[in-house]
């Protein structure tokens, strides 16, 4: 395990945001929002989102699990019969920014973990594949504003992940090599970013993904971010 973490780059939904309580009552609004009175349309959505319209949750093969919108926006211009175009993708943004700040849900106690990590010295971010405007207000609506001092969306610029931009952005922004810098999430495309980045690999068992489908790409497999001190405090003394 490398030495000497200068910060920690947070994915937000499964990691520190509640993805079922949060996404799941926002992506059924959406979906009625935006498919009107169209039963099929909204039938059509929810088959190519694997969401059950019935339990109001996501099969763990969604791929707005770890996606951003751009990567599903066609998914849903075919069932809605839209055009696939950038104000469908200016839409959905808006439209899945209002429902889940609305629907948005907290794990734990995220304040008292980042407030635990900045009083051992690391500097926090946040690497979301949600958009830029939609992770800043929830955020903000959190509490976690003064925690984080960096902030990446899909669109902020720096691309998506699984690729390495955001953590490399990240990096470049703190003035730190990569490898100093600690990408903790609950997805594959986490580990698969921080891996290509050459960061630390920290996955959280908070989100879709089981042990068994993070254990190969991480560094580390904590419970919860609430390890996290403890996980710093160890590598602190070896």
């Amino acid at each position: 395990m490398r030495m000497g973490l200068a910060g920690i780059l947070f994915d937000k939904d499964g990691t520190f945001v509640d993805f079922d309580a949060t996404w799941g009552a926002a992506t059924y609004d959406v979906m009625r929002l935006m498919s009107g009175d169209d039963g099929a349309a909204l039938d059509r959505i929810a088959a190519a989102m694997h969401y059950d319209l019935g339990t109001r949750r996501f099969r763990p093969t969604s791929p707005l699990i770890a996606g951003a919108t751009k990567d599903y926006a066609h998914l849903w211009a075919e069932a809605l019969r839209r055009r696939h175009d950038p104000a469908l993708i200016e839409e959905m943004n808006r439209r899945f920014a209002d429902e889940t700040l609305r629907a948005l849900t907290p794990i734990g106690r995220p304040s008292d973990v980042m407030a635990a990590l900045q009083r051992r010295g690391l500097r926090l971010g946040l690497a979301t594949n949600d958009s830029e405007a939609s992770g800043r207000a929830q955020v903000a609506a959190l509490g976690l504003d003064a925690h984080m001092e960096f902030l990446a969306g899909y669109d902020s610029g720096h691309g998506a992940k699984p690729d390495p931009g955001m953590v490399l952005a990240f990096a470049a922004y703190l003035g730190v090599p990569p490898e100093s810098i600690a990408m903790v999430g609950d997805s594959r495309h986490d580990m698969t970013a921080a891996r290509a980045a050459g960061a630390v690999a920290v996955a959280v068992l908070t989100g879709p993904a089981t042990r068994e489908d993070l254990l190969s790409e991480a560094d580390h497999v904590l419970d919860g971010i609430e390890d996290l001190p403890a996980l710093v405090d160890m590598l602190a003394r070896t």
